[in-house]
């Protein structure tokens, strides 16, 4: 039983530990990157996280993308950082519950989908919904919680969501999660 649990809080901080080298190489090379695509690829080890560790390891680990969000905002503001902490102008209670809540629910999604299939279908579905949780509920808790502050119409959210950010990210975690999950699955039996 002990052995168990050391090793599942292990591979909890292996994810974690992944999570967080995943997007220090990112913006290391978006430091580098001629294109306005920056894509965020953070969630996709929450999301597979969520699949083989389960939704209340998956929401830890959805906490923890939420808490980086959270800090970076506060440590190294940017003109939108306001969305994401209270300790920027313009920022407030909110500004936690759109850089934590999606992020949380980003690592209790999937589980559930891939749940309900168990195969590599539901795996990319799994990615897919992991990917657009994050994207759906933080652009939509924008517009609710500071559209007027940033003039946002509903066609402008809608446009947001559409955009070549997410639909990279979505394909990414579609067809990453699709491949790794599967093979993680089998090497947990």
């Amino acid at each position: 039983m002990k052995n168990s649990k050391a090793s599942s809080v292990a591979t909890l901080g292996i994810f974690i530990a992944i999570m967080i080298v995943v997007q220090l190489l990112t913006q290391f090379v978006y430091a580098f990157w001629p294109s306005p695509i920056q894509p965020t690829l953070m969630q996709i080890p929450v999301i597979i996280g969520s699949i083989v560790l389960g939704p209340k390891k998956g929401a830890f680990m959805g906490f923890i993308m939420g808490l980086y969000s959270f800090l970076y905002s506060t440590l190294f503001p940017i003109p939108t950082s306001f969305l994401f902490t209270p300790f920027q102008h313009g920022g407030n209670f909110w500004s936690l519950v759109i850089a934590f809540v999606p992020r949380i629910l980003i690592g209790v999604f999937p589980y559930f989908v891939y749940k309900a299939m168990r195969t590599h279908f539901g795996a990319g579905l799994a990615g897919f919904v992991g990917n657009a949780t994050n994207g759906i509920l933080v652009l939509g808790s924008i517009f609710i919680f500071f559209g007027k502050t940033i003039n946002e119409s509903f066609a402008a959210l809608v446009g947001a969501i559409l955009s070549t950010n997410t639909l990279v990210e979505t394909l990414a975690s579609i067809i990453l999660v699709a491949a790794i999950v599967p093979a993680l699955m089998k090497s947990k039996k």
